[in-house]
């Protein structure tokens, strides 16, 4: 049996032992315990640092994806145009077109031109920009019996006042000639305009005043007739030169509030010498497209000639307004023997159009605010429009002989005014029906007898409907 007091002895040695060795123990484990946080911290820095670099690099592949985006070019397409922008916006190209499907019925003229369907429009047109103050336009004109070139211009575009335009383009006389065809209130334009030059090929400054609220064009062109265009890639049929100004103010349109906003009111002129047939309208035409008045075959233009068109439009909500006035005056002879006449013809057309969807009209035309789908419940825009018009052709021009006058009496009228009423839909922006009745009621001079078998042996009634799609 163990001595009590020797277990007492060992157990104090014992706990003397642990007691002396307790700091050194302590500083051990401390020392480990810290080591394992320092490991720690080393780690965490470690999975930060790459956290960090993985960060960036996702930052420098976003920075990369939108520059690229920056860099390419834009592609935009919609109903209202096709068009590649570069990035940086400075440079463009647009893809427009123009398709007009008609139907023609002439109501009880056996004289008439036939009842017809007619592709009356099937045109391209390139538009764009290149660097910033140049842009461009290219159309193409695909219906007929051969392609043309209607228009092909730059215009550089220096400041809002201050303006260029040059190759072929619009001569800028007639208000509703100068209107857009997608978008006048009929599917043809008044006979007023056979009064106005269309297309021509010349220089023309043009450019805007007080925020758009007036407007000049003043050109200089090779020179066309009545009703004329240049004819394609040929040169001027005489050295003289045509001069053309229009002057156009809008002065309510900065004034969102005003009920005059719509208004605009103008006028244009032109004066110019020409020579030869190619300087006198080969025809005037009516809203079916036949001819009422031309000059005998040996007429020639022979010095000045002169056009002069007061003109205005009005736009308030769905209601639109616009009216012009031309004379036209020039210088022609039958034949070298026989003295120049000055022949002055006038015209003048105002037209009307309400939209009964409620719609703003515009010199722009309609959009409607919802497009055509029955389940849903929209229908698109609607129209209603109406027109009168006149020309008025000069009595000199059917006096004299036959071997001295300058038009017959019994194969042109000596005048016309023409009634006209319509209705247009518009079951989307691009697409466009309409349908136009008309009646021309011809004037003659005393003692005309109309040609058996002509159109001018009774009043025309023209029945004209059109499928439309412009984008």
């Amino acid at each position: 049996m163990r001595n009590p007091s020797i277990n007492r002895a060992a157990a104090y040695a014992a706990a003397f032992t642990a007691i002396a060795f307790a700091p050194f123990t302590a500083q051990a484990q401390t020392a480990a315990a810290s080591n394992e946080v320092a490991a720690l911290r080393e780690q965490i820095s470690q999975l930060d640092q790459k956290l960090r670099i993985l960060e960036r690099n996702l930052e420098l592949k976003e920075e990369a994806a939108t520059a690229a985006a920056k860099a390419a070019p834009k592609l935009t397409a919609s109903d209202g145009r096709l068009e590649i922008t570069s990035a940086d916006g400075a440079n463009s190209i647009r893809l427009r077109g123009l398709v007009q499907a008609d139907g023609r019925y002439f109501v009880d003229d056996t004289n008439a031109t036939n009842d017809t369907f007619l592709l009356r429009r099937a045109r391209l047109v390139f538009e764009g920009k290149f660097s910033n103050f140049f842009s461009y336009t290219v159309q193409t004109e695909f219906a007929g019996s051969a392609v043309s070139i209607l228009d092909a211009n730059i215009l550089a575009s220096i400041k809002p006042a201050f303006n260029v335009r040059i190759g072929r383009f619009k001569t800028p006389i007639g208000l509703e000639q100068l209107q857009s065809d997608p978008v006048a209130f009929f599917n043809e334009r008044s006979v007023a305009t056979n009064l106005t030059p269309n297309r021509d090929v010349g220089v023309q400054l043009e450019g805007t005043f007080a925020t758009n609220a007036l407007l000049y064009q003043l050109g200089v062109f090779n020179g066309v007739p009545d009703a004329g265009n240049s004819a394609q890639n040929s040169q001027d049929f005489d050295n003289q030169k045509t001069f053309a100004v229009r002057l156009f103010a809008t002065p309510f349109v900065n004034d969102p509030d005003s009920v005059l906003k719509g208004l605009g009111f103008g006028i244009a002129a032109s004066q110019g010498d020409y020579d030869t047939a190619s300087g006198r309208t080969s025809g005037y035409r009516t809203d079916g497209q036949q001819t009422f008045f031309a000059y005998e075959s040996t007429v020639v233009a022979d010095g000045t000639a002169i056009t002069l068109s007061p003109q205005a439009y009005y736009y308030y909500g769905p209601l639109g307004i616009l009216a012009e006035y031309v004379s036209s005056s020039t210088d022609v002879r039958r034949t070298a023997a026989l003295p120049v006449r000055e022949i002055t013809n006038t015209g003048w057309n105002v037209s009307a159009g309400y939209v009964l969807t409620g719609e703003d009209a515009s010199y722009r035309g309609v959009t409607p605010k919802n497009v055509f789908n029955p389940s849903a419940g929209t229908w698109g825009a609607l129209e209603v429009v109406a027109r009168i018009a006149e020309v008025d052709v000069d009595n000199a021009a059917f006096t004299g002989t036959a071997v001295t006058r300058l038009a017959n009496r019994n194969t042109s009228a000596s005048g016309v005014t023409t009634y006209g009423l319509g209705v247009n839909w518009y079951p989307a922006r691009a697409v466009r029906v309409g349908l136009n009745y008309f009646i021309a009621d011809f004037d003659f001079e005393p003692g005309a007898v109309p040609a058996a078998g002509s159109a001018l042996t009774e009043n025309e009634q023209a029945l004209i409907g059109r499928v439309q799609v412009s984008f």
